[in-house]
């Protein structure tokens, strides 16, 4: 029997999403929690390169990189599909989680943290890359189609950590106004028992972050 381990952190987007995949292919794993200030000797040992997490490690072996893992895992266990079969849909499917990698993620979280003039130019820069997204998923379910898949997997920080980051720091981005069908997804996609079942302590998160925007207030305060 194949032994997989994760080195990850249960508070982390990409460390989850390798849990998610993981559990729509029914895979017994144990999570081994990293204190990311102070990285294991087996974590740098790992994932030399990086040094960070996630590391999937399967018969012993390292994979490093969420989205690696995930498609590594789909590859290698049977179960559900995580990745569609054709292969120009599969490419599709790499193009969009690599947009949310790179444009939307960095965007969303700009924009969540700054300030003045500075945050109203972030916002509009995230209100085009999410009018993309939610252009993508007119008339769909979840982004593969009717059940959830690769990309819903990669968006799990536009699915649950955004809208933990805006109640903390009381900057909206995502409305059903601007963006229904992402709204609507965003619906479907937490009520999805895979997601449901394994999310992270939202209350927790929750406190992580304001304490994040006091440490902010407390440092920027007058002397």
């Amino acid at each position: 029997m194949s032994r997989v381990k994760l080195l990850g952190h249960s508070g982390s987007p990409f460390s989850r999403r390798v849990e998610w995949a993981l559990n729509i292919k029914g895979i017994e794993y144990e999570l081994i929690e990293e204190d990311l200030p102070n990285k294991s000797p087996l974590l740098l040992q790992s994932n030399p390169v990086h040094k960070k997490i996630p590391v999937l490690l399967h018969n012993g072996k390292p994979i490093a990189e969420s989205l690696v893992i995930v498609e590594y895992i789909d590859e290698t266990f049977d179960g559900p599909s995580i990745l569609p079969k054709d292969p120009y849909d599969r490419a599709v499917a790499r193009f969009w989680a690599k947009f949310l990698d790179e444009k939307c993620l960095p965007a969303a979280w700009k924009a969540l943290w700054s300030k003045g003039e500075e945050q109203e130019k972030d916002k509009e820069e995230t209100y085009e890359v999410l009018k993309v997204l939610d252009n993508e998923l007119k008339d769909k379910k979840f982004f593969g189609g009717e059940k959830i898949g690769f990309v819903d997997i990669a968006a799990n920080f536009v699915g649950f950590w955004v809208g933990i980051v805006e109640e903390a720091t009381g900057v909206v981005l995502v409305t059903s106004e601007k963006f229904p069908h992402l709204c609507v997804w965003r619906d479907e996609y937490l009520n999805c028992s895979q997601v449901k079942e394994n999310m992270p302590n939202r209350d927790m998160l929750l406190g992580y972050f304001k304490g994040r925007v006091q440490a902010a207030v407390t440092a920027t305060a007058p002397k």
